[in-house]
């Protein structure tokens, strides 16, 4: 959790279009349920041509 407002702040920076075209990250997000309760996951992926960056928490 300590790392998120550092990712977030990437992420906005690279959509911004500060070097060309805005890049749109994309957020899913995942909810299960199983014996041990609910339990949730998020990504957020970046793509640009063959690069592409993904982060989970």
């Amino acid at each position: 959790m300590k790392h998120t407002p550092l990712i977030l702040a990437l992420l906005v920076l690279a959509a911004c279009g500060a070097e060309g075209d805005p890049i749109r990250p994309s957020v899913n997000t995942t909810v299960s349920v199983g014996s041990e309760g609910i339990r949730t996951s998020t990504g957020v992926i970046v793509q640009t041509g063959s690069v592409s960056v993904g982060v989970g928490f």
